[in-house]
């Protein structure tokens, strides 16, 4: 062979590294197997076909990304906490929105210079869109999905930031638990603090995740200040001073007129329902979480709304007409019983609503609907949706809970999820209806303490007790009282019978027939409030405090 001779398989016969002497298939096939390589192993491309050094810059960081990405593995099996403490704590979210940023833009830097080493122009002309195409795409999975990943974990960042106390001190389980007081109210423009219409305590298992509700009705008085509050001064005895004093009002007393007991308190008010709630419990309630009510129908929305069924016909009520007596003009609209998918403005209504039951009533819907949201808020409605409930959640929520334990609460929560929930009400169907006008602490204390210690083992409370409490008119076991049926279906139980779980609290027949077998419309119940008829409206939604989350 001469000098001059060229060997027949060498480099300007090589389809990768020479592609005009390739012929039109093989150079096809090149130009898809660049792409793939860009996809799968960025910079590999480069290697073979291009600028090897810049693929040898790709390569490290490739490796680099994949090395960082098995470390997240293992921290997701064995440390899933530390996990999420990183993502959420506000420098390494900055620092790893940035660097997927980075990420993101570099491979879309790799995909253009893979377009130039194809060389579309010697592509056969029938093959160029496809190839085109293939590349696009690629780009849109691997360099978008990066970029949409930061976008999506800045926004949490700002959710995180605006919601939770980024400089607030780490909390720590008491009795081996943590109790979050959840406070639902109104914030319009014309009132001074919120005054809450729905209190109640998640107490949940700082190891296992078991959690139990407990539910503090807003009418309740004399309620008990814990030890070392700043309103102990003011109310040593409890906060009494007749039918004023409830405790849904101590956050707006607190607000307007002590806000100087609380030196660099964000929330007075908050802070002073927490200890008016805790030491009327007895224990220790360690944060809040506040929700704005009013705009909690666009977190509804932003879910795609909440799937339950309900146990009887639930009205959304007009005006009030008689404030002494609590009589409101023709109702707007009402929520049937039955199976119901509700979008936020009837879900917000769903909860809400008293009109015709009471306040007990309406706290087993507020629970029910608490509980749809978690068993419905799954991984892929939060990712089909995150940007959507991130920014709901900055409107509706507030809490003072530290953003630097985000990690293990949300653990919890993913621990607790598909656990049964045990539940307590001061109030019906758990104590009698006059319970939370002349509350006795001590017989709460002890409930509290049989309920969260049967919640830590996972046994069932204790068994009736002597001093058992029954609704006036009840017959244990009839599912209803006489004199109480609007409290519910639990009403005639006896008020150391556990309330039920989710799974045995489901099992009930919604009422949509009247007692004579005509079902129960739209048209009818507003017949009878047109008639004045309000006692057959009771009869008939009696048993809207059923529900149970689908």
């Amino acid at each position: 062979m001469s000098n001059t001779e060229l060997p027949s398989q060498g480099p300007l016969t090589d389809p990768v590294r020479n592609p005009s002497s390739a012929a039109e298939p093989v150079r096809t096939k090149r130009a898809f197997l660049l792409i793939l390589l860009t996809l799968l192993v960025p910079g590999s491309a480069q290697i073979v076909a291009g600028d090897r050094k810049l693929g040898r810059i790709a390569l490290r960081v490739t490796l680099s990304a994949w090395l960082l990405v098995i470390l997240a593995l293992v921290l997701l099996f064995t440390n899933r906490t530390l996990l999420i403490n990183i993502i959420t704590n506000p420098v390494a979210s900055l620092l790893i929105v940035l660097v997927l940023a980075a990420l993101a833009v570099g491979w879309l830097v790799l995909f253009v210079n893979t377009l130039r080493l194809i060389r579309p122009v010697l592509l056969p002309t029938r093959m160029r869109p496809a190839v085109v195409i293939a590349l696009v795409l690629a780009m849109v999975v691997s360099s978008g999905s990066l970029g949409y990943a930061a976008y999506l974990l800045n926004v949490s960042r700002n959710a995180i930031g605006s919601i939770f106390n980024a400089n607030g001190p780490a909390i720590e389980p008491v009795d081996g638990r943590y109790n979050f007081l959840m406070m639902g109210g109104d914030a319009g423009a014309d009132r001074t603090g919120r005054r809450p219409d729905s209190l109640s305590v998640l107490s949940v298992d700082a190891k296992s995740g078991q959690t139990a509700i407990i539910s503090v009705p807003r009418n309740l008085q004399n309620a008990q200040f814990s030890e070392g509050s700043p309103m102990r001064k003011i109310y040593p005895d409890g906060y009494n001073c007749g039918d004023e004093c409830l405790i849904n009002a101590i956050n707006t007393e607190v607000t307007n007129e002590h806000k100087d007991l609380y030196p660099g308190v964000a929330d007075p008010g908050a802070q002073a329902t927490l200890e008016a709630v805790s030491g009327t419990l007895g224990i220790t309630v360690q944060a809040y979480v506040l929700v704005d009510m009013d705009g909690f129908a666009k977190l509804i929305d932003a879910m795609g709304g909440i799937r339950i069924k309900a146990g009887g016909w639930v009205p959304i009520s007009g005006d009030m007409i008689d404030e002494a007596n609590g009589i409101h003009g023709m109702p707007l609209g009402w929520i049937p019983a039955g199976e119901q998918k509700l979008d936020g403005y009837h879900a917000l209504w769903y909860g809400r609503s008293r009109e015709f039951v009471d306040d007990y009533a309406r706290i087993q819907r507020q629970q029910c609907v608490q509980q749809a949201m978690l068993k419905q808020l799954d991984p892929a409605t939060l990712l089909a949706k995150f940007e959507d409930i991130a920014n709901a959640g900055t409107k509706v929520v507030d809490s003072n809970i530290s953003a630097s334990q985000l990690g293990s609460f949300v653990d919890l929560a993913m621990k607790a999820k598909g656990q049964d929930v045990k539940r307590l009400t001061i109030g019906p169907p758990d104590f009698d209806a006059s319970f939370s006008t002349v509350p006795n602490f001590d017989q709460i204390h002890d409930r509290v303490k049989k309920l969260l210690a049967s919640a830590s083992s996972g046994s069932s409370p204790a068994a009736a007790s002597e001093d058992t409490l029954l609704q006036p008119g009840a017959v244990p076991g009839n599912g209803l009282s006489a004199a109480g049926a609007a409290a519910g279906p639990l009403a005639g139980l006896p008020a150391t019978t556990p309330s039920p779980s989710p799974s045995s609290a489901s099992d009930f027949t919604p009422v949509t027939t009247t007692p004579e077998g005509e079902p129960i419309t739209e048209a009818m119940l507003n017949q009878f409030k047109r008639e004045g008829n309000e006692q057959a409206i009771r009869d008939l939604v009696a048993t809207n405090g059923q529900c149970a989350p689908l």
